[in-house]
Protein backbone atom coordinates (compact mmCIF):
# COMPACT_ATOMS: atom_id res chain seq x y z
CA UNK A 1 0.00 0.00 0.00
CA UNK A 2 1.56 3.75 -0.39
CA UNK A 3 0.67 7.30 -2.08
CA UNK A 4 1.90 8.54 -5.04
CA UNK A 5 5.60 9.99 -5.08
CA UNK A 6 5.64 12.83 -7.35
CA UNK A 7 8.60 13.09 -9.71
CA UNK A 8 10.67 15.41 -7.58
CA UNK A 9 10.56 13.09 -4.52
CA UNK A 10 13.74 11.06 -4.04
CA UNK A 11 13.50 6.93 -4.08
CA UNK A 12 12.40 5.07 -1.32
CA UNK A 13 15.22 2.98 0.09
CA UNK A 14 13.58 -0.19 2.35
CA UNK A 15 15.29 -0.51 6.36
CA UNK A 16 14.19 -2.63 8.36
CA UNK A 17 10.83 -3.43 7.75
CA UNK A 18 9.82 -0.17 6.53
CA UNK A 19 9.67 1.08 3.43
CA UNK A 20 10.54 4.89 4.24
CA UNK A 21 11.88 7.89 1.85
CA UNK A 22 15.82 9.29 2.48
CA UNK A 23 14.32 12.42 3.08
CA UNK A 24 11.83 11.78 5.84
CA UNK A 25 13.93 9.65 8.30
CA UNK A 26 14.18 10.54 11.93
CA UNK A 27 16.31 14.06 12.57
CA UNK A 28 16.22 13.76 15.66
CA UNK A 29 14.06 16.94 15.77
CA UNK A 30 11.41 15.73 17.84
CA UNK A 31 11.19 13.01 20.87
CA UNK A 32 10.24 9.59 19.87
CA UNK A 33 9.15 8.94 23.20
CA UNK A 34 6.08 10.24 25.17
CA UNK A 35 6.58 13.72 26.94
CA UNK A 36 4.17 12.33 28.86
CA UNK A 37 6.06 9.15 29.67
CA UNK A 38 5.41 8.04 33.13
CA UNK A 39 8.05 6.90 35.53
CA UNK A 40 5.66 5.49 38.41
CA UNK A 41 4.83 2.03 39.77
CA UNK A 42 3.22 -0.15 38.02
CA UNK A 43 2.42 -3.56 39.28
CA UNK A 44 -0.27 -4.77 36.83
CA UNK A 45 1.52 -3.69 33.45
CA UNK A 46 -0.72 -1.56 32.12
CA UNK A 47 0.20 0.29 28.83
CA UNK A 48 -1.11 3.97 31.05
CA UNK A 49 -0.99 3.13 34.38
CA UNK A 50 -2.19 6.89 34.95
CA UNK A 51 -5.64 5.93 33.86
CA UNK A 52 -5.82 4.34 37.58
CA UNK A 53 -5.78 8.03 38.95
CA UNK A 54 -9.40 8.61 38.02
CA UNK A 55 -10.63 5.06 38.60
CA UNK A 56 -14.09 5.27 40.15
CA UNK A 57 -13.88 4.87 44.12
CA UNK A 58 -16.24 1.42 45.43
CA UNK A 59 -19.61 2.75 46.57
CA UNK A 60 -19.68 2.46 50.55
CA UNK A 61 -23.20 3.62 50.48
CA UNK A 62 -26.40 2.81 48.57
CA UNK A 63 -26.96 6.39 47.70
CA UNK A 64 -23.18 5.98 45.87
CA UNK A 65 -23.91 3.67 43.46
CA UNK A 66 -26.51 6.27 42.11
CA UNK A 67 -29.21 3.39 41.94
CA UNK A 68 -32.73 2.64 43.10
CA UNK A 69 -33.10 -0.02 46.20
CA UNK A 70 -35.58 -1.57 44.43
CA UNK A 71 -33.23 -2.17 40.70
CA UNK A 72 -30.69 -3.57 42.98
CA UNK A 73 -33.23 -6.23 44.91
CA UNK A 74 -34.33 -7.55 41.30
CA UNK A 75 -31.48 -8.95 40.18
CA UNK A 76 -30.79 -10.12 43.70
CA UNK A 77 -33.99 -11.84 43.27
CA UNK A 78 -32.92 -13.41 39.82
CA UNK A 79 -30.00 -14.52 41.31
CA UNK A 80 -31.51 -16.05 44.12
CA UNK A 81 -34.44 -17.25 42.21
CA UNK A 82 -31.86 -19.39 39.65
CA UNK A 83 -29.21 -20.30 42.44
CA UNK A 84 -31.31 -21.65 45.28
CA UNK A 85 -29.19 -20.96 48.32
CA UNK A 86 -26.32 -18.99 48.32
CA UNK A 87 -24.84 -16.46 50.85
CA UNK A 88 -24.58 -13.16 50.98
CA UNK A 89 -20.89 -12.76 50.01
CA UNK A 90 -21.85 -14.56 46.79
CA UNK A 91 -24.73 -12.07 45.96
CA UNK A 92 -22.13 -9.54 46.49
CA UNK A 93 -19.67 -10.64 44.06
CA UNK A 94 -22.81 -11.25 41.76
CA UNK A 95 -23.49 -7.80 41.92
CA UNK A 96 -19.94 -6.58 42.19
CA UNK A 97 -20.60 -4.49 45.04
CA UNK A 98 -19.13 -4.23 48.09
CA UNK A 99 -21.16 -6.45 50.77
CA UNK A 100 -20.57 -3.61 53.98
CA UNK A 101 -22.91 -0.60 53.82
CA UNK A 102 -24.70 -1.73 50.22
CA UNK A 103 -25.61 -5.31 50.02
CA UNK A 104 -26.38 -5.73 53.31
CA UNK A 105 -29.02 -3.55 53.09
CA UNK A 106 -30.85 -4.78 49.94
CA UNK A 107 -30.33 -8.66 51.73
CA UNK A 108 -31.83 -6.46 54.66
CA UNK A 109 -34.61 -5.12 52.72
CA UNK A 110 -35.39 -8.31 51.58
CA UNK A 111 -35.22 -9.84 54.85
CA UNK A 112 -38.26 -6.80 56.01
CA UNK A 113 -40.57 -8.22 52.84
CA UNK A 114 -40.14 -11.49 54.06
CA UNK A 115 -38.78 -12.82 50.22
CA UNK A 116 -35.73 -14.17 51.90
CA UNK A 117 -34.78 -16.96 54.53
CA UNK A 118 -31.63 -17.35 56.38
CA UNK A 119 -30.61 -20.75 56.49
CA UNK A 120 -27.25 -20.05 58.41
CA UNK A 121 -23.49 -21.23 57.37
CA UNK A 122 -19.97 -21.90 57.87
CA UNK A 123 -18.52 -18.71 59.26
CA UNK A 124 -19.39 -15.76 60.92
CA UNK A 125 -21.55 -12.74 60.41
CA UNK A 126 -24.67 -12.26 57.84
CA UNK A 127 -21.87 -11.86 54.64
CA UNK A 128 -21.61 -15.61 55.49
CA UNK A 129 -24.68 -16.75 55.58
CA UNK A 130 -27.34 -18.76 53.59
CA UNK A 131 -29.74 -17.41 51.88
CA UNK A 132 -33.10 -18.55 50.55
CA UNK A 133 -36.17 -16.87 48.88
CA UNK A 134 -39.63 -17.46 50.77
CA UNK A 135 -42.58 -18.50 48.51
CA UNK A 136 -43.37 -14.87 48.18
CA UNK A 137 -40.18 -14.16 47.19
CA UNK A 138 -40.20 -16.47 44.68
CA UNK A 139 -43.41 -15.12 43.00
CA UNK A 140 -41.86 -11.41 43.06
CA UNK A 141 -38.27 -12.67 41.78
CA UNK A 142 -40.57 -14.27 38.84
CA UNK A 143 -42.39 -10.71 38.44
CA UNK A 144 -38.75 -9.29 38.11
CA UNK A 145 -38.56 -11.66 35.56
CA UNK A 146 -41.43 -10.36 33.34
CA UNK A 147 -39.84 -6.56 33.74
CA UNK A 148 -36.46 -8.38 32.23
CA UNK A 149 -34.46 -11.51 32.68
CA UNK A 150 -30.54 -9.68 33.00
CA UNK A 151 -28.83 -11.37 36.03
CA UNK A 152 -24.70 -10.13 36.62
CA UNK A 153 -22.88 -7.10 38.07
CA UNK A 154 -25.16 -3.92 38.98
CA UNK A 155 -25.75 -1.19 36.18
CA UNK A 156 -23.64 2.14 35.84
CA UNK A 157 -26.07 5.16 36.28
CA UNK A 158 -25.87 6.84 32.83
CA UNK A 159 -24.57 10.10 34.62
CA UNK A 160 -21.35 8.31 36.02
CA UNK A 161 -20.77 6.83 33.39
CA UNK A 162 -20.58 10.11 31.15
CA UNK A 163 -18.78 11.86 33.77
CA UNK A 164 -15.99 8.77 33.72
CA UNK A 165 -15.71 8.85 30.14
CA UNK A 166 -15.33 12.35 29.75
CA UNK A 167 -12.13 12.42 32.18
CA UNK A 168 -11.05 8.81 30.51
CA UNK A 169 -10.93 10.94 27.34
CA UNK A 170 -8.14 13.32 28.58
CA UNK A 171 -5.90 10.42 30.59
CA UNK A 172 -5.54 8.46 26.98
CA UNK A 173 -1.38 8.00 25.74
CA UNK A 174 -0.08 9.75 22.77
CA UNK A 175 1.26 7.29 20.11
CA UNK A 176 4.73 8.65 18.85
CA UNK A 177 6.21 8.26 15.17
CA UNK A 178 8.29 5.33 16.51
CA UNK A 179 5.15 3.20 18.05
CA UNK A 180 3.89 3.98 14.73
CA UNK A 181 6.45 2.27 12.91
CA UNK A 182 6.44 -0.40 14.71
CA UNK A 183 2.92 -1.09 14.67
CA UNK A 184 3.07 -0.99 10.72
CA UNK A 185 6.58 -2.89 10.54
CA UNK A 186 4.80 -6.22 9.20
CA UNK A 187 3.75 -3.56 6.10
CA UNK A 188 5.56 -1.98 3.31
CA UNK A 189 4.32 1.85 4.11
CA UNK A 190 5.58 4.51 2.62
CA UNK A 191 6.78 7.40 5.33
CA UNK A 192 4.30 9.63 4.03
CA UNK A 193 1.58 7.47 5.15
CA UNK A 194 2.97 7.43 8.65
CA UNK A 195 3.24 10.88 9.18
CA UNK A 196 -0.21 11.82 8.02
CA UNK A 197 -1.47 8.42 10.46
CA UNK A 198 0.16 9.86 13.19
CA UNK A 199 -1.44 12.88 13.79
CA UNK A 200 -4.89 11.17 13.21
CA UNK A 201 -4.39 8.79 15.70
CA UNK A 202 -3.78 10.91 18.23
CA UNK A 203 -6.53 13.41 17.80
CA UNK A 204 -9.03 10.35 18.65
CA UNK A 205 -11.35 12.09 16.36
CA UNK A 206 -12.29 10.90 12.43
CA UNK A 207 -10.09 9.54 9.64
CA UNK A 208 -10.87 8.66 6.28
CA UNK A 209 -8.86 6.53 4.08
CA UNK A 210 -9.39 6.00 0.54
CA UNK A 211 -8.45 4.59 -2.72
CA UNK A 212 -8.50 1.57 -5.04
CA UNK A 213 -9.62 -2.01 -3.75
CA UNK A 214 -6.54 -4.23 -2.76
CA UNK A 215 -4.05 -1.83 -1.50
CA UNK A 216 -4.38 -2.54 2.24
CA UNK A 217 -6.81 -0.04 3.48
CA UNK A 218 -8.13 -2.61 5.76
CA UNK A 219 -4.81 -4.00 6.70
CA UNK A 220 -3.51 -0.75 7.43
CA UNK A 221 -6.58 0.55 10.08
CA UNK A 222 -6.43 -3.17 11.69
CA UNK A 223 -2.57 -2.16 12.34
CA UNK A 224 -3.20 0.97 14.13
CA UNK A 225 -6.28 -0.89 16.09
CA UNK A 226 -3.56 -3.93 16.89
CA UNK A 227 -0.82 -0.75 18.18
CA UNK A 228 -3.59 1.21 19.80
CA UNK A 229 -1.83 1.64 23.13
CA UNK A 230 -3.11 2.04 27.01
CA UNK A 231 -6.25 1.05 28.44
CA UNK A 232 -10.04 2.13 29.38
CA UNK A 233 -13.06 1.68 31.84
CA UNK A 234 -15.53 -0.42 30.37
CA UNK A 235 -19.23 -1.01 32.80
CA UNK A 236 -20.69 -3.79 32.48
CA UNK A 237 -24.04 -2.39 31.80
CA UNK A 238 -25.72 1.53 31.88
CA UNK A 239 -28.94 2.19 34.15
CA UNK A 240 -31.26 4.80 32.04
CA UNK A 241 -34.62 5.53 33.44
CA UNK A 242 -34.69 1.96 34.91
CA UNK A 243 -33.56 0.15 32.02
CA UNK A 244 -30.93 -1.49 31.41
CA UNK A 245 -28.21 -1.98 28.59
CA UNK A 246 -25.36 -3.80 28.31
CA UNK A 247 -22.14 -2.73 27.24
CA UNK A 248 -19.38 -5.03 28.13
CA UNK A 249 -18.97 -7.63 24.87
CA UNK A 250 -16.20 -10.27 25.47
CA UNK A 251 -15.74 -10.59 21.77
CA UNK A 252 -14.33 -6.73 21.92
CA UNK A 253 -13.68 -5.92 25.50
CA UNK A 254 -10.49 -7.92 26.86
CA UNK A 255 -10.30 -7.07 30.87
CA UNK A 256 -6.73 -6.63 32.55
CA UNK A 257 -6.03 -8.77 35.62
CA UNK A 258 -5.92 -6.10 38.84
CA UNK A 259 -5.28 -8.12 41.51
CA UNK A 260 -2.40 -7.92 44.39
CA UNK A 261 -1.81 -11.50 45.15
CA UNK A 262 -3.45 -13.36 47.78
CA UNK A 263 -3.71 -12.05 51.67
CA UNK A 264 -2.36 -14.40 54.56
CA UNK A 265 -5.96 -15.97 54.74
CA UNK A 266 -5.76 -16.74 50.96
CA UNK A 267 -7.83 -14.42 49.44
CA UNK A 268 -7.50 -12.41 46.00
CA UNK A 269 -6.43 -8.46 47.13
CA UNK A 270 -7.63 -6.43 44.27
CA UNK A 271 -7.29 -2.98 43.40
CA UNK A 272 -9.65 -1.14 45.21
CA UNK A 273 -12.47 0.84 43.01
CA UNK A 274 -15.98 0.24 41.63
CA UNK A 275 -15.82 -3.52 40.11
CA UNK A 276 -18.81 -2.69 38.15
CA UNK A 277 -15.77 -0.81 35.93
CA UNK A 278 -13.21 -3.20 34.13
CA UNK A 279 -9.81 -2.08 33.05
CA UNK A 280 -9.81 -3.31 29.51
CA UNK A 281 -7.68 -2.76 26.60
CA UNK A 282 -8.62 0.52 24.60
CA UNK A 283 -11.28 -1.69 22.18
CA UNK A 284 -11.53 -1.82 18.64
CA UNK A 285 -14.48 -2.18 16.79
CA UNK A 286 -14.80 -3.22 13.15
CA UNK A 287 -18.18 -3.37 11.18
CA UNK A 288 -18.74 -3.95 7.49
CA UNK A 289 -21.67 -4.79 4.87
CA UNK A 290 -23.47 -5.59 8.46
CA UNK A 291 -24.31 -2.27 9.66
CA UNK A 292 -27.59 -0.47 9.71
CA UNK A 293 -29.02 2.38 11.20
CA UNK A 294 -31.08 -0.10 13.63
CA UNK A 295 -27.83 -1.23 14.73
CA UNK A 296 -25.97 2.18 15.54
CA UNK A 297 -28.79 2.41 17.92
CA UNK A 298 -29.85 0.70 21.27
CA UNK A 299 -30.85 -2.84 20.62
CA UNK A 300 -33.81 -4.37 22.35
CA UNK A 301 -34.72 -7.78 23.25
CA UNK A 302 -38.07 -8.48 23.47
CA UNK A 303 -37.25 -12.31 24.96
CA UNK A 304 -34.48 -10.66 27.10
CA UNK A 305 -36.16 -7.44 27.95
CA UNK A 306 -33.06 -5.65 28.36
CA UNK A 307 -30.95 -3.59 25.75
CA UNK A 308 -27.35 -4.44 24.27
CA UNK A 309 -25.39 -1.14 23.31
CA UNK A 310 -24.47 -0.25 19.79
CA UNK A 311 -21.33 -0.20 17.99
CA UNK A 312 -20.01 3.13 19.07
CA UNK A 313 -20.87 2.76 22.78
CA UNK A 314 -18.80 -0.12 23.06
CA UNK A 315 -16.27 1.73 21.08
CA UNK A 316 -16.08 4.49 23.05
CA UNK A 317 -12.19 4.83 24.26
CA UNK A 318 -10.64 3.26 21.52
CA UNK A 319 -11.36 2.84 17.81
CA UNK A 320 -14.54 2.25 15.67
CA UNK A 321 -13.56 1.05 11.90
CA UNK A 322 -16.58 1.11 9.13
CA UNK A 323 -14.79 -0.78 6.37
CA UNK A 324 -15.82 -1.38 2.91
CA UNK A 325 -18.05 2.25 3.44
CA UNK A 326 -20.68 2.84 0.85
CA UNK A 327 -21.09 -1.26 0.78
CA UNK A 328 -23.67 -1.45 3.55
CA UNK A 329 -27.30 -1.76 3.29
CA UNK A 330 -27.88 1.67 4.19
CA UNK A 331 -27.36 4.25 2.02
CA UNK A 332 -24.37 6.40 2.69
CA UNK A 333 -26.18 9.22 3.25
CA UNK A 334 -28.25 8.26 5.89
CA UNK A 335 -25.60 6.67 7.70
CA UNK A 336 -23.36 10.05 7.42
CA UNK A 337 -26.35 12.28 8.40
CA UNK A 338 -26.92 9.78 11.39
CA UNK A 339 -23.39 11.14 12.54
CA UNK A 340 -22.93 14.18 11.66
CA UNK A 341 -23.61 15.84 15.27
CA UNK A 342 -21.55 13.17 17.10
CA UNK A 343 -18.63 13.72 14.70
CA UNK A 344 -18.97 17.52 15.66
CA UNK A 345 -20.39 17.46 18.85
CA UNK A 346 -18.59 14.25 20.39
CA UNK A 347 -21.57 13.11 21.74
CA UNK A 348 -24.22 10.90 20.46
CA UNK A 349 -28.03 10.80 21.45
CA UNK A 350 -29.81 7.22 21.95
CA UNK A 351 -33.36 6.53 22.44
CA UNK A 352 -35.18 3.95 24.49
CA UNK A 353 -38.31 2.20 23.40
CA UNK A 354 -40.17 4.29 25.84
CA UNK A 355 -39.43 7.31 23.78
CA UNK A 356 -36.52 8.86 26.28
CA UNK A 357 -34.14 10.29 24.57
CA UNK A 358 -30.80 10.22 26.43
CA UNK A 359 -27.12 11.81 25.37
CA UNK A 360 -23.98 9.36 25.69
CA UNK A 361 -20.20 10.21 24.73
CA UNK A 362 -19.10 9.86 21.39
CA UNK A 363 -15.44 9.22 21.90
CA UNK A 364 -13.79 7.02 19.51
CA UNK A 365 -11.73 7.31 16.32
CA UNK A 366 -13.78 6.68 13.91
CA UNK A 367 -12.04 5.30 10.84
CA UNK A 368 -13.90 5.21 7.28
CA UNK A 369 -12.48 2.80 4.83
CA UNK A 370 -13.83 2.76 1.11
CA UNK A 371 -12.87 1.80 -2.32
CA UNK A 372 -15.34 4.11 -3.93
CA UNK A 373 -14.61 7.96 -4.50
CA UNK A 374 -15.61 10.31 -1.18
CA UNK A 375 -16.97 13.24 -3.73
CA UNK A 376 -19.42 10.41 -4.89
CA UNK A 377 -20.28 9.39 -1.54
CA UNK A 378 -20.62 12.53 1.01
CA UNK A 379 -20.88 15.94 0.07
CA UNK A 380 -18.96 18.60 1.04
CA UNK A 381 -20.33 19.79 4.53
CA UNK A 382 -19.43 16.08 5.89
CA UNK A 383 -16.35 15.54 4.30
CA UNK A 384 -15.37 19.13 6.19
CA UNK A 385 -16.38 17.14 9.58
CA UNK A 386 -14.07 14.82 8.44
CA UNK A 387 -10.75 16.00 9.99
CA UNK A 388 -7.88 13.42 8.55
CA UNK A 389 -8.44 12.13 4.69
CA UNK A 390 -5.27 9.82 3.72
CA UNK A 391 -5.24 8.36 0.13
CA UNK A 392 -3.93 5.03 -0.31
CA UNK A 393 -3.43 4.34 -3.84
CA UNK A 394 -1.13 1.57 -6.02
CA UNK A 395 1.86 0.40 -5.11
CA UNK A 396 5.38 1.88 -7.29
CA UNK A 397 7.49 -1.23 -9.17
CA UNK A 398 10.07 -0.92 -6.20
CA UNK A 399 7.12 -1.28 -3.53
CA UNK A 400 5.48 -3.87 -5.22
CA UNK A 401 8.73 -6.03 -5.48
CA UNK A 402 9.15 -5.27 -2.09
CA UNK A 403 5.69 -6.62 -1.11
CA UNK A 404 6.37 -9.82 -3.70
CA UNK A 405 9.60 -10.30 -1.72
CA UNK A 406 7.99 -10.28 1.43
CA UNK A 407 5.04 -12.56 0.95
CA UNK A 408 7.76 -15.16 -0.92
CA UNK A 409 9.23 -15.13 2.16
CA UNK A 410 6.54 -16.00 4.83
CA UNK A 411 5.16 -18.62 2.39
CA UNK A 412 8.41 -20.50 2.13
CA UNK A 413 8.59 -19.30 -1.78
CA UNK A 414 12.16 -18.60 -3.31
CA UNK A 415 11.70 -15.31 -4.46
CA UNK A 416 13.42 -14.35 -8.07
CA UNK A 417 13.55 -11.09 -9.00
CA UNK A 418 13.35 -11.28 -13.02
CA UNK A 419 9.82 -13.27 -12.22
CA UNK A 420 8.62 -9.78 -10.95
CA UNK A 421 10.55 -8.22 -13.51
CA UNK A 422 8.23 -11.21 -15.95
CA UNK A 423 5.50 -10.20 -14.85
CA UNK A 424 5.83 -6.75 -15.49
CA UNK A 425 6.77 -6.79 -19.15
CA UNK A 426 4.49 -9.56 -19.96
CA UNK A 427 1.39 -9.18 -17.78
CA UNK A 428 0.85 -5.74 -16.37
CA UNK A 429 2.32 -3.25 -18.88
CA UNK A 430 1.14 -4.83 -22.16
CA UNK A 431 -2.42 -5.00 -20.63
CA UNK A 432 -1.91 -1.88 -19.09
CA UNK A 433 -3.27 -3.57 -15.75
CA UNK A 434 -2.57 -0.77 -12.51
CA UNK A 435 -0.49 -2.77 -9.66
CA UNK A 436 -2.17 -3.42 -6.57
CA UNK A 437 -0.59 -4.34 -2.69
CA UNK A 438 -2.33 -7.55 -2.83
CA UNK A 439 -1.58 -9.06 -5.98
CA UNK A 440 1.59 -10.57 -4.68
CA UNK A 441 -0.35 -12.33 -2.07
CA UNK A 442 -2.62 -13.80 -4.01
CA UNK A 443 -0.27 -14.69 -6.92
CA UNK A 444 1.94 -16.53 -4.72
CA UNK A 445 -0.99 -18.29 -3.44
CA UNK A 446 -1.91 -19.86 -6.70
CA UNK A 447 1.53 -21.09 -7.53
CA UNK A 448 1.11 -22.75 -4.38
CA UNK A 449 -1.46 -23.92 -5.08
CA UNK A 450 -0.92 -25.10 -8.73
CA UNK A 451 2.59 -26.88 -7.53
CA UNK A 452 0.67 -29.06 -5.10
CA UNK A 453 -1.33 -29.46 -7.94
CA UNK A 454 1.27 -30.63 -9.97
CA UNK A 455 3.06 -32.34 -7.40
CA UNK A 456 6.47 -30.32 -7.60
CA UNK A 457 7.59 -27.59 -5.97
CA UNK A 458 6.61 -24.19 -5.28
CA UNK A 459 8.80 -21.81 -7.10
CA UNK A 460 8.22 -18.37 -9.05
CA UNK A 461 8.82 -20.66 -12.29
CA UNK A 462 7.29 -19.12 -16.07
CA UNK A 463 4.88 -22.03 -16.34
CA UNK A 464 3.45 -21.66 -12.67
CA UNK A 465 3.20 -17.73 -12.67
CA UNK A 466 1.35 -18.31 -16.51
CA UNK A 467 -1.20 -20.43 -14.64
CA UNK A 468 -1.60 -18.13 -11.66
CA UNK A 469 -2.32 -15.21 -13.69
CA UNK A 470 -4.80 -16.90 -15.93
CA UNK A 471 -7.06 -17.65 -13.51
CA UNK A 472 -6.81 -14.33 -11.48
CA UNK A 473 -5.59 -11.30 -13.67
CA UNK A 474 -8.83 -11.84 -16.15
CA UNK A 475 -10.64 -9.28 -18.10
CA UNK A 476 -13.82 -8.75 -16.49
Amino acid sequence: MTVRRTRNQPEPILTSDILVDRQAAPTGEYPLESPQADRRPNPFNLENPRLLDIAPPEPKTLEDTGLKIGLLSDIALRFLYYQGTVTGGAVAEELRLPWTGVVEHVIDFLAQEKLVDLRGGKGFGRVSVDFLLTEKGREYARDALERTTYIGPAPVPIEQYNHLIQQQTRELPVVTKKQLELALAHLVVPAGIVDKLGPAVNSGRSLFLYGPPGNGKTSLAEAVSAMFGGEAFIPACLEIDGQIVKVFDRLVHHPVALELGRDKDGRRQKFEMDHRWQVCRRPSVIVGGELTLETLDLIYSETARFYEAPFQVKANGGMLLIDDFGRQKVHPTDLLNRWIVPLEKRVDFLTLHTGKKFEIPFDQLVVFSTNLDPKELVDEAFLRRIKYKIEVGNPDELQYRAIFKRVCEASGVPFVEQAVTYLFDHVYKPRSLELRSCHPRDLVQLVRDAARYRAVAPSLSRELIDQAVQVFLVDV
